[in-house]
Protein backbone atom coordinates (compact mmCIF):
# COMPACT_ATOMS: atom_id res chain seq x y z
CA UNK A 1 0.00 0.00 0.00
CA UNK A 2 1.34 3.43 -0.94
CA UNK A 3 0.46 6.71 0.70
CA UNK A 4 0.42 9.73 -1.64
CA UNK A 5 1.13 13.26 -0.49
CA UNK A 6 -0.88 16.10 -2.00
CA UNK A 7 0.42 19.46 -3.21
CA UNK A 8 -1.21 21.03 -0.15
CA UNK A 9 0.63 18.68 2.19
CA UNK A 10 3.89 19.46 0.37
CA UNK A 11 3.41 23.15 0.99
CA UNK A 12 2.62 22.49 4.63
CA UNK A 13 5.72 20.37 5.04
CA UNK A 14 7.84 22.98 3.33
CA UNK A 15 7.03 25.29 6.22
CA UNK A 16 7.66 22.64 8.85
CA UNK A 17 10.68 22.86 11.16
CA UNK A 18 9.97 19.87 13.39
CA UNK A 19 12.20 16.91 14.10
CA UNK A 20 11.79 13.59 12.35
CA UNK A 21 11.04 10.20 13.85
CA UNK A 22 13.72 8.17 15.59
CA UNK A 23 14.61 4.55 15.24
CA UNK A 24 16.93 2.15 16.98
CA UNK A 25 19.17 0.05 14.78
CA UNK A 26 19.62 -3.65 15.26
CA UNK A 27 22.79 -5.42 16.30
CA UNK A 28 22.82 -4.44 19.95
CA UNK A 29 23.04 -0.69 19.41
CA UNK A 30 22.14 1.38 22.44
CA UNK A 31 18.96 3.45 22.41
CA UNK A 32 19.43 6.76 20.65
CA UNK A 33 22.58 5.72 18.74
CA UNK A 34 20.83 6.05 15.37
CA UNK A 35 18.20 8.60 16.36
CA UNK A 36 16.85 10.70 13.49
CA UNK A 37 19.32 9.32 10.94
CA UNK A 38 18.37 10.10 7.32
CA UNK A 39 19.47 8.42 4.08
CA UNK A 40 18.84 9.76 0.57
CA UNK A 41 19.70 7.67 -2.49
CA UNK A 42 19.90 9.45 -5.85
CA UNK A 43 20.05 7.28 -8.98
CA UNK A 44 21.52 9.01 -12.02
CA UNK A 45 19.94 7.03 -14.84
CA UNK A 46 21.57 6.65 -18.22
CA UNK A 47 25.11 5.84 -17.00
CA UNK A 48 26.70 8.96 -15.54
CA UNK A 49 30.25 9.53 -16.75
CA UNK A 50 32.42 9.34 -13.65
CA UNK A 51 35.51 10.44 -15.58
CA UNK A 52 33.81 13.81 -16.00
CA UNK A 53 32.21 13.97 -12.55
CA UNK A 54 35.61 13.54 -10.89
CA UNK A 55 38.08 13.94 -13.75
CA UNK A 56 41.50 12.41 -13.00
CA UNK A 57 43.32 15.38 -14.50
CA UNK A 58 46.56 14.24 -12.87
CA UNK A 59 46.46 10.88 -14.66
CA UNK A 60 48.71 11.24 -17.74
CA UNK A 61 46.35 9.16 -19.88
CA UNK A 62 43.19 11.15 -19.14
CA UNK A 63 43.58 13.98 -21.66
CA UNK A 64 44.85 11.59 -24.35
CA UNK A 65 41.85 9.26 -24.03
CA UNK A 66 39.25 11.99 -23.66
CA UNK A 67 40.39 14.42 -26.32
CA UNK A 68 37.95 17.30 -26.80
CA UNK A 69 35.66 16.23 -23.94
CA UNK A 70 38.44 16.19 -21.31
CA UNK A 71 37.87 18.68 -18.50
CA UNK A 72 40.75 21.20 -18.72
CA UNK A 73 42.94 21.04 -15.60
CA UNK A 74 42.57 24.76 -15.02
CA UNK A 75 38.76 24.42 -14.99
CA UNK A 76 38.49 21.33 -12.81
CA UNK A 77 37.84 22.04 -9.12
CA UNK A 78 40.99 20.58 -7.58
CA UNK A 79 40.61 17.83 -4.98
CA UNK A 80 44.16 16.45 -4.83
CA UNK A 81 47.10 15.70 -7.08
CA UNK A 82 45.07 13.30 -9.23
CA UNK A 83 41.42 14.31 -9.09
CA UNK A 84 39.34 17.35 -9.70
CA UNK A 85 35.60 17.92 -9.76
CA UNK A 86 33.53 19.04 -12.72
CA UNK A 87 33.14 22.85 -12.64
CA UNK A 88 29.32 22.52 -12.63
CA UNK A 89 29.56 20.82 -9.22
CA UNK A 90 30.55 23.91 -7.28
CA UNK A 91 28.04 23.24 -4.50
CA UNK A 92 29.33 19.70 -4.04
CA UNK A 93 32.88 21.04 -4.08
CA UNK A 94 32.06 23.36 -1.18
CA UNK A 95 30.74 20.35 0.74
CA UNK A 96 33.94 18.41 0.04
CA UNK A 97 36.02 21.34 1.20
CA UNK A 98 34.07 21.44 4.47
CA UNK A 99 34.40 17.68 5.03
CA UNK A 100 30.77 16.95 4.14
CA UNK A 101 31.25 15.03 0.88
CA UNK A 102 33.59 12.49 -0.69
CA UNK A 103 33.92 10.63 -3.99
CA UNK A 104 34.57 6.99 -4.79
CA UNK A 105 35.98 7.18 -8.35
CA UNK A 106 36.01 3.53 -9.49
CA UNK A 107 32.80 1.74 -8.46
CA UNK A 108 30.66 -0.78 -10.35
CA UNK A 109 27.81 -3.25 -9.94
CA UNK A 110 28.80 -6.90 -9.29
CA UNK A 111 28.50 -8.07 -12.92
CA UNK A 112 29.92 -6.46 -16.04
CA UNK A 113 26.73 -5.41 -17.82
CA UNK A 114 26.35 -2.59 -20.36
CA UNK A 115 22.57 -2.65 -20.84
CA UNK A 116 20.77 0.16 -19.02
CA UNK A 117 17.78 -1.99 -18.06
CA UNK A 118 19.78 -4.94 -16.83
CA UNK A 119 22.36 -2.85 -14.98
CA UNK A 120 19.71 -0.72 -13.27
CA UNK A 121 17.93 -3.90 -12.21
CA UNK A 122 21.12 -5.20 -10.61
CA UNK A 123 21.88 -1.86 -8.96
CA UNK A 124 18.44 -1.75 -7.40
CA UNK A 125 17.60 -5.39 -6.63
CA UNK A 126 20.84 -5.81 -4.66
CA UNK A 127 20.97 -9.58 -5.13
CA UNK A 128 24.24 -9.62 -7.06
CA UNK A 129 22.49 -11.44 -9.89
CA UNK A 130 20.60 -10.20 -12.92
CA UNK A 131 16.89 -10.37 -12.09
CA UNK A 132 17.92 -12.17 -8.91
CA UNK A 133 15.20 -10.50 -6.83
CA UNK A 134 11.81 -8.98 -7.53
CA UNK A 135 12.16 -6.57 -4.61
CA UNK A 136 14.56 -3.71 -3.98
CA UNK A 137 17.33 -3.67 -1.39
CA UNK A 138 15.97 -0.57 0.31
CA UNK A 139 12.57 -2.21 0.74
CA UNK A 140 14.37 -5.16 2.30
CA UNK A 141 16.21 -2.70 4.53
CA UNK A 142 12.84 -1.61 5.90
CA UNK A 143 12.04 -5.27 6.46
CA UNK A 144 15.35 -5.89 8.24
CA UNK A 145 14.80 -3.17 10.86
CA UNK A 146 11.06 -3.81 11.25
CA UNK A 147 11.34 -6.23 14.21
CA UNK A 148 13.18 -3.62 16.30
CA UNK A 149 11.47 -0.39 15.32
CA UNK A 150 9.95 0.43 11.94
CA UNK A 151 11.23 3.21 9.74
CA UNK A 152 9.57 4.62 6.64
CA UNK A 153 10.74 5.44 3.14
CA UNK A 154 9.70 8.04 0.58
CA UNK A 155 9.72 7.62 -3.19
CA UNK A 156 10.09 10.98 -4.94
CA UNK A 157 8.83 10.98 -8.52
CA UNK A 158 6.05 9.77 -10.77
CA UNK A 159 6.87 6.07 -10.33
CA UNK A 160 8.18 3.98 -7.47
CA UNK A 161 11.63 2.64 -8.46
CA UNK A 162 12.59 -1.02 -8.09
CA UNK A 163 14.96 -0.16 -5.22
CA UNK A 164 11.87 0.54 -3.03
CA UNK A 165 9.58 -2.10 -4.50
CA UNK A 166 8.39 -4.83 -2.15
CA UNK A 167 5.97 -5.71 0.64
CA UNK A 168 7.00 -2.88 2.98
CA UNK A 169 5.03 0.32 2.58
CA UNK A 170 6.74 3.31 0.97
CA UNK A 171 5.22 6.78 0.83
CA UNK A 172 5.36 8.65 -2.46
CA UNK A 173 5.44 12.25 -3.59
CA UNK A 174 5.51 13.55 -7.13
CA UNK A 175 6.32 17.24 -7.55
CA UNK A 176 3.93 17.50 -10.49
CA UNK A 177 6.47 16.89 -13.23
CA UNK A 178 9.90 15.51 -13.97
CA UNK A 179 13.10 17.42 -14.52
CA UNK A 180 13.14 16.19 -18.12
CA UNK A 181 10.16 14.00 -19.16
CA UNK A 182 11.87 12.76 -22.36
CA UNK A 183 15.38 12.07 -21.10
CA UNK A 184 14.94 8.35 -20.43
CA UNK A 185 13.67 7.73 -23.97
CA UNK A 186 17.19 8.28 -25.31
CA UNK A 187 18.50 5.47 -23.10
CA UNK A 188 15.74 3.12 -24.24
CA UNK A 189 16.39 3.79 -27.92
CA UNK A 190 20.14 3.60 -27.40
CA UNK A 191 19.85 0.03 -26.14
CA UNK A 192 17.50 -0.96 -28.97
CA UNK A 193 19.55 0.56 -31.80
CA UNK A 194 23.13 0.17 -30.58
CA UNK A 195 23.92 -2.60 -33.10
CA UNK A 196 21.80 -1.25 -35.98
CA UNK A 197 24.01 0.14 -38.76
CA UNK A 198 21.30 2.53 -39.97
CA UNK A 199 19.35 3.55 -36.87
CA UNK A 200 22.33 3.71 -34.49
CA UNK A 201 24.13 6.58 -36.29
CA UNK A 202 20.80 8.32 -36.98
CA UNK A 203 19.97 8.29 -33.27
CA UNK A 204 23.43 9.62 -32.39
CA UNK A 205 22.98 12.50 -34.81
CA UNK A 206 19.57 13.28 -33.37
CA UNK A 207 20.90 13.25 -29.83
CA UNK A 208 23.64 15.64 -30.87
CA UNK A 209 21.05 18.11 -32.13
CA UNK A 210 18.95 17.64 -29.01
CA UNK A 211 22.01 18.25 -26.83
CA UNK A 212 22.74 21.49 -28.64
CA UNK A 213 19.16 22.66 -28.11
CA UNK A 214 19.33 21.66 -24.46
CA UNK A 215 22.51 23.67 -24.00
CA UNK A 216 20.85 26.73 -25.51
CA UNK A 217 17.91 26.27 -23.13
CA UNK A 218 20.10 26.02 -20.03
CA UNK A 219 19.77 22.24 -19.82
CA UNK A 220 16.20 22.26 -18.56
CA UNK A 221 13.05 20.98 -20.15
CA UNK A 222 10.51 23.76 -20.78
CA UNK A 223 8.55 24.28 -17.59
CA UNK A 224 11.05 22.23 -15.62
CA UNK A 225 10.70 24.49 -12.61
CA UNK A 226 13.10 25.41 -9.84
CA UNK A 227 15.22 22.32 -9.22
CA UNK A 228 16.78 23.56 -6.01
CA UNK A 229 13.38 24.54 -4.54
CA UNK A 230 12.11 21.07 -5.42
CA UNK A 231 15.01 19.52 -3.49
CA UNK A 232 14.44 21.81 -0.50
CA UNK A 233 10.81 20.70 -0.34
CA UNK A 234 11.81 17.04 -0.66
CA UNK A 235 14.21 17.49 2.27
CA UNK A 236 11.47 18.95 4.42
CA UNK A 237 9.44 15.79 4.04
CA UNK A 238 12.38 14.01 5.69
CA UNK A 239 12.77 16.43 8.57
CA UNK A 240 9.06 16.81 9.29
CA UNK A 241 7.61 15.33 12.50
CA UNK A 242 7.25 11.57 12.00
CA UNK A 243 8.83 11.93 8.56
CA UNK A 244 10.44 9.10 6.59
CA UNK A 245 14.03 8.08 7.30
CA UNK A 246 14.87 7.08 3.72
CA UNK A 247 14.19 8.83 0.41
CA UNK A 248 14.91 7.87 -3.20
CA UNK A 249 14.84 10.01 -6.32
CA UNK A 250 16.00 9.53 -9.89
CA UNK A 251 17.65 11.95 -12.29
CA UNK A 252 17.49 11.11 -15.98
CA UNK A 253 19.48 12.14 -19.02
CA UNK A 254 23.02 10.84 -18.43
CA UNK A 255 23.23 8.68 -21.57
CA UNK A 256 25.67 10.95 -23.40
CA UNK A 257 26.50 9.06 -26.59
CA UNK A 258 26.85 12.31 -28.56
CA UNK A 259 27.77 15.91 -27.85
CA UNK A 260 28.73 15.13 -24.28
CA UNK A 261 30.77 18.29 -23.92
CA UNK A 262 33.49 19.11 -21.43
CA UNK A 263 33.06 21.99 -18.98
CA UNK A 264 29.98 23.03 -20.98
CA UNK A 265 27.44 21.01 -22.94
CA UNK A 266 24.92 18.24 -22.44
CA UNK A 267 26.55 16.47 -19.49
CA UNK A 268 27.50 19.75 -17.83
CA UNK A 269 23.83 20.71 -17.81
CA UNK A 270 22.85 17.44 -16.15
CA UNK A 271 25.57 17.81 -13.54
CA UNK A 272 24.34 21.32 -12.86
CA UNK A 273 20.93 19.86 -12.04
CA UNK A 274 22.52 17.26 -9.76
CA UNK A 275 24.47 19.99 -7.97
CA UNK A 276 21.28 21.98 -7.35
CA UNK A 277 19.56 18.88 -5.98
CA UNK A 278 22.43 18.22 -3.57
CA UNK A 279 22.60 21.80 -2.34
CA UNK A 280 18.81 21.94 -2.07
CA UNK A 281 18.79 18.83 0.09
CA UNK A 282 21.49 20.32 2.31
CA UNK A 283 19.61 23.60 2.69
CA UNK A 284 16.26 21.90 3.22
CA UNK A 285 17.53 19.54 5.90
CA UNK A 286 18.70 22.44 8.07
CA UNK A 287 20.12 21.22 11.36
CA UNK A 288 19.15 17.64 10.40
CA UNK A 289 21.89 17.70 7.74
CA UNK A 290 24.31 16.62 10.46
CA UNK A 291 22.43 13.29 10.64
CA UNK A 292 22.03 12.85 6.89
CA UNK A 293 23.91 10.86 4.25
CA UNK A 294 23.24 11.18 0.51
CA UNK A 295 24.52 8.49 -1.88
CA UNK A 296 24.58 9.24 -5.62
CA UNK A 297 25.02 6.18 -7.83
CA UNK A 298 24.55 5.16 -11.47
CA UNK A 299 24.15 1.85 -13.27
CA UNK A 300 27.58 1.91 -14.97
CA UNK A 301 30.16 4.34 -16.26
CA UNK A 302 31.20 5.26 -19.77
CA UNK A 303 34.08 4.41 -22.05
CA UNK A 304 37.47 5.88 -21.29
CA UNK A 305 37.86 7.03 -24.90
CA UNK A 306 35.78 9.66 -26.62
CA UNK A 307 33.75 8.25 -29.53
CA UNK A 308 33.23 9.53 -33.07
CA UNK A 309 30.23 11.69 -32.16
CA UNK A 310 32.00 13.61 -29.38
CA UNK A 311 30.40 11.46 -26.71
CA UNK A 312 31.06 8.24 -24.81
CA UNK A 313 29.55 4.77 -24.94
CA UNK A 314 28.46 2.32 -22.25
CA UNK A 315 31.31 1.45 -19.91
CA UNK A 316 31.94 -0.13 -16.51
CA UNK A 317 33.18 1.76 -13.43
CA UNK A 318 31.89 5.20 -12.51
CA UNK A 319 31.95 7.63 -9.60
CA UNK A 320 29.78 7.30 -6.49
CA UNK A 321 29.21 10.54 -4.60
CA UNK A 322 28.75 10.59 -0.82
CA UNK A 323 27.47 13.75 0.85
CA UNK A 324 26.02 14.73 4.19
CA UNK A 325 26.88 16.13 7.58
CA UNK A 326 27.08 12.62 9.06
CA UNK A 327 30.06 11.62 6.90
CA UNK A 328 33.50 11.14 8.36
CA UNK A 329 36.11 13.50 6.97
CA UNK A 330 38.43 11.93 4.44
CA UNK A 331 39.72 11.87 0.92
CA UNK A 332 39.05 9.62 -2.03
CA UNK A 333 37.15 6.41 -1.21
CA UNK A 334 38.71 3.25 -2.64
CA UNK A 335 41.71 2.67 -4.88
CA UNK A 336 42.40 4.28 -8.24
CA UNK A 337 43.25 1.74 -10.97
CA UNK A 338 44.65 4.44 -13.31
CA UNK A 339 43.85 4.86 -17.00
CA UNK A 340 46.98 3.08 -18.12
CA UNK A 341 46.27 1.06 -21.26
CA UNK A 342 47.08 -2.23 -19.51
CA UNK A 343 44.70 -1.40 -16.64
CA UNK A 344 41.58 -0.66 -18.69
CA UNK A 345 38.79 -3.22 -18.46
CA UNK A 346 38.47 -4.99 -21.82
CA UNK A 347 40.75 -2.33 -23.31
CA UNK A 348 37.97 0.27 -23.16
CA UNK A 349 36.62 1.04 -19.66
CA UNK A 350 37.75 2.31 -16.30
CA UNK A 351 38.22 -0.82 -14.17
CA UNK A 352 36.30 -1.00 -10.87
CA UNK A 353 38.10 -1.30 -7.54
CA UNK A 354 34.91 -1.32 -5.42
CA UNK A 355 31.62 -3.18 -5.60
CA UNK A 356 28.80 -0.65 -5.18
CA UNK A 357 27.26 -2.93 -2.55
CA UNK A 358 30.30 -2.29 -0.33
CA UNK A 359 29.41 1.40 -0.26
CA UNK A 360 25.72 0.78 0.38
CA UNK A 361 26.51 -1.74 3.10
CA UNK A 362 28.92 0.57 4.88
CA UNK A 363 26.31 3.32 5.03
CA UNK A 364 23.54 0.95 6.18
CA UNK A 365 25.65 -0.54 8.99
CA UNK A 366 27.32 2.57 10.33
CA UNK A 367 24.68 5.20 9.59
CA UNK A 368 21.35 3.36 9.72
CA UNK A 369 22.25 0.64 12.23
CA UNK A 370 21.28 -2.37 10.12
CA UNK A 371 22.36 -5.63 11.73
CA UNK A 372 25.27 -7.31 9.97
CA UNK A 373 23.53 -10.68 9.71
CA UNK A 374 20.41 -9.14 8.21
CA UNK A 375 22.60 -7.23 5.80
CA UNK A 376 24.08 -10.47 4.43
CA UNK A 377 20.92 -12.57 4.41
CA UNK A 378 18.04 -10.17 3.78
CA UNK A 379 19.23 -6.87 2.34
CA UNK A 380 22.09 -8.10 0.12
CA UNK A 381 21.79 -11.90 0.11
CA UNK A 382 24.83 -14.00 -0.79
CA UNK A 383 27.13 -10.98 -0.67
CA UNK A 384 29.75 -11.99 1.90
CA UNK A 385 32.51 -11.30 -0.62
CA UNK A 386 31.43 -7.65 -0.81
CA UNK A 387 32.53 -6.53 2.63
CA UNK A 388 31.06 -3.26 3.99
CA UNK A 389 33.30 -0.22 3.77
CA UNK A 390 34.15 1.01 7.24
CA UNK A 391 34.89 4.49 8.48
CA UNK A 392 32.50 6.33 6.17
CA UNK A 393 30.39 7.72 9.02
CA UNK A 394 31.60 10.11 11.71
Amino acid sequence: MTQHFTRRSALALAASTGLSAAFIGAGGAQAGTFENRKLVVIICRGAMDGLSVSPPVGDPNYAVLRGAIAIPPDQALKLDGTFGLHPKLAGLYAMIQSGQARIAPAVAIPQRIRSHFEAQDMLENGSGQLYGAATGWLNRTLQAVQPRRPIRALSIGAQEPLILHGPMQADSWSPGGRLDPTARIAGILGDLYKDDALLGPALAAGLKTEGQASALNGGHAPGGGDVQAFAVTAAKFLRAPDGPSIAVLSLDGFDTHANQGAAQGQLANRLGVLDKVLTGLRDGMGDQWSKTVVVVATEFGRTARVNGTAGTDHGTASTVILAGGALARGGIVGDWPTLDQAKLFENRDLAPTLDVRQVFKGVLVEHMGVDGRALETVVFPRSADARPLRGLIA
